[in-house]
């Protein structure tokens, strides 16, 4: 059974950085996709990147050329890099993970999901 453990939100200054993280348990081999999400109250869940197995990445325009999505597999870790942010971008976030059998992309059905770290950005 895969387990997902989120970290390092907290609130920050308009033009500020942080680094999420999400360790990976009970992972030992195979083809995945893995994404952040966002949520903010009142709002639907909005999916904000994928990466797959191969290091393929994808990100939702409002995000684009501010955060980084990437993976250390020596560690079983994934992580979002998150620079410049806006007061728009708080919110809960979750990584995700499931199968890339079919392609890879928010869209699509994701098994396991962590507990939500949450992002404040202050303007």
């Amino acid at each position: 059974q895969v387990q997902l453990v989120d970290s390092g939100g907290g609130s920050v200054q308009a033009g500020g950085s942080l680094r999420l993280s999400c360790a990976v348990y009970g992972y030992t081999s195979g083809s995945y996709c893995m994404a952040w999400f966002r949520q903010t109250p009142g709002k639907k869940r909005e999916g904000v990147t994928t990466i797959d197995t191969y290091g393929k990445t994808a990100y939702t325009d409002s995000v684009k050329g501010r955060f980084t999505i990437s993976q250390d597999n020596a560690k079983n870790t994934l992580y979002l890099q998150m620079n410049s942010l806006k007061p728009e971008d708080s919110g809960m976030y979750y990584c995700a993970a499931g199968s890339d059998y079919y392609g890879c992309y928010t869209g699509g059905p994701f098994s396991f999901w962590s507990q939500g770290t949450q992002v404040t950005v202050s303007s």
